[in-house]
């Protein structure tokens, strides 16, 4: 199963797609409206978490921003 995740905008009942991302001509799928509500309060800071949220609940090894070796990069370029 594959899926496609674009932004549109509704006119006048019509789907026109909101980026550079062409709507197929025709496919079956599920269409989720966000309210207005749900799009203003993601566009401001008051829906963003406190830094410091989890401090205490886990440890970050020292080497953490140490290069990986060789061989989990090679496994990341499928080598």
């Amino acid at each position: 199963m594959s899926f496609l995740t674009v932004e549109v905008e509704i006119d006048h009942g019509r789907i026109l797609s909101k980026g550079a991302d062409a709507l197929p001509e025709k496919a079956v799928g599920l269409f989720t409206i966000l309210s207005p509500e749900i799009i203003d309060s993601r566009s401001t800071t008051a829906g963003q978490r406190p830094q410091g949220l989890a401090r205490g609940l886990f440890k970050v090894s020292d080497d953490f921003n140490e290069a990986l070796p060789i061989e989990v990069i090679r496994l990341f370029e499928g080598q």
